[in-house]
């Protein structure tokens, strides 16, 4: 793994700021992550993934008010339902604002939010100091990345490295969840 280096939460969050993309450990996967606000990273991301524009990504924050720009009008109880579950392991759609760009949210009226409680995330946007994209660690059809040695192999040296830390206890991605109906997308 000498191409790929371990990097500390600040180094982390140093690239983060320089626009490039870094991988680390989540609730259940490896996640790679970048500055939502740089579109180059972000488009990065999506080229790395072989993921299309249209999906949309998700967004995690180590509190609710670094959504703060990407998050839509809410109707009365709605941020009162997705904060039931947070911090923690469900991602809710939320409504998207008025100038989150496509690349960023994809083809969606809504925007995927999660206020996450993996420590290494919450210290990494903290010092960041925002919300960071996060999708899981794998090329597009590929298993997700549960080790670093695995994000190394389907990467290579085309990141700004691995933050250290361990993966949390969850077995599947994040439970995916509409903020409007309720519904549940994908189960976690």
């Amino acid at each position: 793994m000498a191409d790929t280096p371990f990097l500390s939460i600040g180094e982390a969050a140093q690239s983060l700021r320089d626009g490039q993309v870094v991988a680390y450990p989540t609730e259940a996967v490896y996640g790679l992550g970048c500055d939502p606000g740089c579109e180059a990273a972000v488009r990065r991301i999506l080229e790395l993934k072989s993921r299309p524009a249209t999906a949309g990504l998700i967004l995690i924050a180590d509190r609710f008010e670094r959504f703060g720009p990407f998050v839509g009008r809410l109707r009365h109880g709605q941020l009162e339902q997705a904060m039931a579950t947070w911090p923690g392991p469900v991602t809710w759609l939320f409504p998207r604002a008025e100038g989150v760009p496509d690349w960023l949210a994809g083809t969606h009226p809504t925007i995927a939010l999660r206020v996450t409680a993996h420590p290494v995330c919450r210290d990494l946007c903290d010092a960041f100091g925002g919300a960071l994209v996060s999708t899981s660690a794998n090329p597009r059809s590929a298993e997700p990345a549960r080790t670093a040695q695995r994000v190394v192999e389907y990467f290579g040296d085309r990141l700004a490295g691995i933050v250290e830390g361990e993966l949390g206890r969850e077995l599947r991605p994040s439970e995916i969840r509409d903020l409007a109906s309720g519904r549940i997308v994908r189960r976690g």
